[in-house]
């Protein structure tokens, strides 16, 4: 059958070219919609389940919250570990489901079960799913900066401009502000007072929650024209505030400024940021959705920082602090690089050993389409361009020649057979007898090769998720070798193979190796088992050296940047985590390698971040190499 395919393909050589047109446009157009990132997401199928209980301790959180939260989400379909986490008025618990569990759906199901777990919580407290992004999804932090302006205004310009511009750029789950100070009305009640003029604090709390709404009436005609009735009562000042009425006194009312003192001051923080250890800022932290190309992301949200930064006050700016973009370009620069220098090496050894440009070019042209065809593979399969990726097509490049050289190989020796004065028609047929008689052996053992790497399909969780697009890449360039071996290569060598072929014999550099060859083989057939046991001893001898090597589980990348995750003790303040924060910035920038440090202590505004006080999150940027 396959000499019969070879047969046909060397026959229709136009119907061979324009497929292989095909395979070029659809691979060009999956190489450009095919996202792209650094490595592999090793983050399993997880939804977030996040419940704020403001002024909560732990162990209260724990008992009405997660717990009940926990239980519920234990008979979610598909879901393999449940884990809840709590903290000072926040309760995280964490749904992870089995692999190959579709986001969306894992979503639809916790929901479901949370409509039902939310009925056992305490009242006024709603849970809410956190963002559909990884924990990887963090490729964007930025700062903002403003000379003349405050941390609160700083954090006002963010949560009310910043954070809600950023959002609708394309493929981002969540923006995420930490740091500055949250402005607040604050009640400050005078015990003393509220007891001379008997008023409970319920009654302050309850008079403050009913004064804050608006209410509307019914509609009023007056000369032909209706006019909508309705209450203003939004506090929108501290004045407001302090003149609602809590009581009358013998006709005299009391109010919140009599019993009370109102004052704008910062809500209660769980975490803050530091730049340069020059003192603290407002940042953000953009996280990209679940499957989204996280480089076309930061190129979205860099278009949207440029778009909005004419809107912001005069002396404010944004200023990018961790990108992972730049990792991303540097990764996939160094094996693209990697990948050119392996064809050309392909294509110099072909043109060394075959002594025929034209012929070498028959392997040169083969190999890009099959490269191509395992990028359409991929682009169906819904996998991104990363370094382990892209590492199967480099592993695999120089094996998938192997039957283009042979099969060119096998040619020269049928043409050189011919006699001198013989005609295109013979020299076709003899090319053709030559792919048909070694082809399917060769197209045999490209398969044998595709096949080895099945071991590593078997492998479930985060060794599966970090090595599986290896092997699928590596497989389908393997097995898009193997195709183009018994369709293109023999169209390809019918149009090139043409002129004067060099036979072998007489080959300077085959001549050389040949006579290297020879006496080095009739030796080791004539001393057989001193062979075996030279062998064997290299063998036992490579054990020690082998056992010494060590392993990762990740391959090492200069990222130019690095994380720096100190801890401290638990139970650190805000405050004093600011100032050991400052302190620990400010070393590390006297460092003349780093270009900036952006220091974070607790967790940001978001289901992502359950980082507490006391753990530090340092992103420090290194200047490039001169």
């Amino acid at each position: 059958m396959l000499a019969n395919i070879i047969q046909w393909s060397g026959r229709n050589p136009f119907l061979i070219l324009l497929a292989t047109l095909f395979v070029v446009v659809g691979g060009v157009f999956a190489v450009m919609k095919t996202p792209l990132d650094a490595l592999p997401d090793l983050s399993d199928v997880q939804v977030i389940v996040y419940t704020e209980y403001p002024g909560q301790a732990p162990q209260v959180v724990e008992d009405q919250v997660t717990y009940p939260l926990t239980t519920a989400m234990l008979a979610v379909p598909k879901s393999k570990v449940v884990r809840g986490f709590s903290f000072f008025g926040a309760s995280f618990v964490y749904v992870i489901f089995e692999d190959g569990t579709d986001i969306y759906w894992a979503r639809s199901r916790v929901l479901e079960y949370l409509n039902f777990a939310s009925g056992r919580l305490p009242k006024g407290v709603s849970p809410s799913l956190g963002p559909d992004a990884t924990g990887v999804g963090w490729v964007y932090e930025y700062a903002l900066l403003g000379k003349n302006k405050s941390l609160a205004e700083l954090r006002t310009i963010q949560d009310w401009y910043v954070r809600y511009q950023l959002t609708k750029a394309h493929g981002v789950a969540e923006v995420a502000s930490i740091g500055g100070f949250v402005q607040t009305y604050q009640v400050t009640v005078d015990p003393l007072k509220l007891r001379t003029y008997g008023i409970p604090l319920a009654k302050v709390s309850q008079v403050i929650r009913d004064s804050n709404r608006d209410v509307g009436g019914r509609v009023v005609e007056m000369a032909e024209t209706e006019y909508m009735v309705r209450g203003q009562g939004y506090l929108r000042s501290k004045r407001d505030l302090e003149m609602l009425v809590v009581k009358m006194e013998g006709g005299t009312p009391v109010l919140i400024r009599d019993i009370a003192r109102v004052e704008m001051a910062p809500d209660e923080r769980r975490g803050l940021t530091e730049l340069n250890g020059e003192g603290e800022v407002v940042a953000g932290i953009a996280m990209a959705r679940y499957g989204q190309n996280a480089l076309e992301v930061i190129h979205n949200l860099k278009t949207k920082v440029s778009e909005i930064a004419s809107g912001l006050p005069e002396g404010v700016s944004i200023e990018a602090v961790y990108d992972r973009s730049d990792l991303i370009h540097r990764a996939i620069e160094t094996l693209k690089r990697t990948l050119l220098e392996e064809s050309l090496i392909v294509a110099a050894v072909c043109v060394i050993f075959l002594m025929h440009v034209r012929s070498a070019l028959v392997a040169i042209l083969m190999l890009p389409v099959g490269v191509l065809i395992a990028f359409i593979a991929m682009r169906l399969l819904g996998m991104n361009s990363n370094l382990m990726s892209l590492g199967g097509i480099a592993i695999a490049i120089g094996a998938m020649v192997d039957a283009a050289i042979v099969m060119i190989e096998n040619a020269h020796k049928h043409i050189e057979r011919l006699k001198a004065d013989h005609t295109v028609r013979e020299r076709a047929d003899a090319m053709l007898a030559a792919c048909k008689e070694v082809g399917p052996a060769l197209f045999f053992s490209l398969l044998i090769i595709t096949v080895s790497f099945v071991p590593v399909f078997t492998l479930e969780s985060q060794e599966g998720r970090l090595f599986s697009p290896l092997a699928y890449t590596k497989t389908f360039s393997m097995a898009g070798a193997a195709l183009l071996s018994v369709t293109l290569v023999p169209v390809l060598m019918m149009l090139f193979i043409r002129g004067r072929v060099m036979p072998e014999a007489k080959n300077p550099l085959n001549r050389f190796l040949i006579w290297i060859y020879r006496p080095i083989i009739a030796a080791v057939m004539r001393w057989k088992k001193l062979t075996i046991a030279l062998a064997l001893l290299v063998l036992a001898v490579s054990y020690f050296p082998a056992s010494r090597l060590g392993s990762e589980f990740m391959p090492t990348l200069n990222e130019g940047t690095l994380l720096y995750m100190p801890a401290s003790l638990p139970g650190m303040s805000i405050t004093k985590a600011a100032e050991v924060l400052q302190t620990q910035d400010k070393i590390i920038k006297s460092f003349p390698e780093v270009s900036s440090v952006f220091g974070k202590a607790g967790r940001a505004n978001s289901a992502t971040d359950p980082a507490p006080t006391e753990m530090f999150e340092t992103v420090i940027n290194l200047k490039p190499p001169l």
